[in-house]
């Protein structure tokens, strides 16, 4: 037992945290280029525009991924590099870097995984209202008309959004990420039902314009929930939770059900129906039935969880994190259980093949005297986890695992700060070094996680 002799070891990045070429050979705009701009957003006025450089320095990135053994990556595509505002024109010196980049791994035996948008929505489209413009369900299907005109030749795999509960609550309702409004609740209710059905236009499209049958998913986040024991009681809660909204409006994003339900069961969770019917716009039929388009394969990017048991009064309660709680240098706890849990409860729901699209650890990593980059507690992080997915992996069907990240790169609002890399990544002369963690992760590939 243990993981299937098919699972996909992967590495992740997205288009804005490592590209750089900000500004080069027709690229357009995108939010996070203006949000940095301003000042006061990223940690020390740092900015993407060069971050690893890898446009120019993907070759040596994609050996890298090789000599590693990685079987799949997934990487997005920056909307404003191949549509500078997008739609209309298209840069094909944009869609040549993605050829290049497609072709490189081909040529290394890596399967890419294309995500359309990692939150690299063009100026262009912002300005003229982002995802509170009903336009946006037909741009962003067109966009996806595009990469599956251009790519899908040779990309089988395809994920539509990442993480919409980061792009709209961190960066419409909190301000912190781009483009750096603090909104109306309404509007970010608004703007989900258009993102749902503008991931629904691109499965369409997708699936019109392939040239050979793909693979579709999808990669949301959401807080995870495990139980405090294996009684039956604390599972339900622990469950009962996962699917339930926030309290609190102002962090209501951070839920499963609302971003997940629909796609998948092809209806809004009551409670949230409920809860925001003032706020709702009108929902169609056939808004449903685009929305619920079928995808094969389901992504979810789990970090960390909370631990729950059932109350005395019946009801699911948080367990509290004891003192000294061990916690990644980015302050976010570690929680390896949620890495069974998760997977286990949202295949229960929505019955398909899961795959963890990111998960990683950040750590203060530095070049020690020895010229190494010793990470141990990565190590530990992962093998803790990991070890988790594999219980979960002999009763469910888990289909792959993508390491956040490949890299150090740009953490968004965090700059530079924060390092979830297993190639380190020196930001002043773009040297990539191997953290110990790096030798570790090509282990577990050979082995198919049987060395943890």
């Amino acid at each position: 037992m243990g993981f299937a002799k098919d699972f996909v070891w992967g590495v992740a990045t997205s288009a804005h945290q490592i590209e750089g070429s900000a500004c080069g050979d027709g690229k357009g705009m995108n939010i996070w280029d203006m949000f940095a701009k301003e000042t006061g957003h990223i940690f020390e006025g740092q900015t993407g525009d060069v971050a690893c450089d890898h446009y120019n320095r993907y070759r040596e990135d994609v050996d890298m991924m090789k000599e590693m053994g990685v079987k799949a990556y997934r990487f997005s595509v920056d909307w404003s590099r191949v549509l500078p505002e997008g739609k209309g024109r298209v840069n094909e010196e944009g869609i040549a870097f993605y050829n290049h980049l497609v072709d490189a791994l081909l040529e290394a035996g890596i399967e890419p995984y294309m995500t359309l948008y990692h939150w690299e929505m063009p100026y262009e489209i912002h300005k003229r209202g982002g995802w509170m413009n009903p336009k946006s369900v037909k741009w962003f299907g067109n966009y996806a008309r595009l990469l599956a005109e251009r790519f899908s030749d040779r990309v089988k795999y395809f994920f539509t959004f990442n993480e919409p509960q980061c792009f709209v609550g961190l960066g419409y309702l909190t301000g912190e990420h781009a483009p750096g409004i603090v909104g109306p609740l309404r509007d970010t209710i608004e703007m989900s039902h258009n993102i749902m059905k503008a991931h629904g236009q691109a499965v369409r499209m997708l699936r019109q314009y392939g040239k050979q049958p793909l693979t579709i998913g999808y990669a949301p986040t959401g807080s995870m929930f495990y139980p405090e024991t294996d009684t039956p009681e604390d599972i339900v809660a622990a469950k009962e939770l996962l699917f339930s909204m926030t309290e609190d409006d102002r962090d209501w994003t951070w839920n499963v059900a609302w971003w997940s339900d629909p796609v998948l069961l092809g209806r809004y969770p009551e409670e949230g129906l409920k809860r925001f019917e003032a706020y709702l716009p009108k929902i169609t039929d056939e808004d449903m039935e685009l929305i619920s388009e079928p995808i094969d394969i389901y992504g979810q990017n789990i970090y960390n969880g909370k631990c729950v048991r059932m109350g005395a009064d019946g009801k699911p309660e948080i367990v509290k994190r004891y003192e000294g709680f061990p916690r990644a240098a980015a302050g976010w706890p570690l929680t390896p259980e949620c890495l069974y849990w998760g997977p286990k409860f949202l295949y229960e729901r929505y019955g398909k093949p899961i795959y963890i699209t990111e998960n990683g650890m950040s750590c203060h990593d530095v070049v020690s005297l020895d010229g190494k980059v010793h990470d141990p507690n990565r190590i530990d992080c992962l093998a803790r986890y990991l070890t988790q997915l594999k219980k979960a992996a002999e009763e469910i069907e888990v289909a792959g695992y993508f390491q956040w990240s490949f890299m150090d790169n740009f953490e968004w609002a965090k700059g530079y700060s924060d390092r979830f890399g297993l190639i380190f990544t020196d930001f002043r002369t773009q040297e990539r070094i191997w953290k110990d963690s790096a030798y570790w992760y090509q282990n577990v590939i050979r082995t198919n996680g049987e060395e943890l």
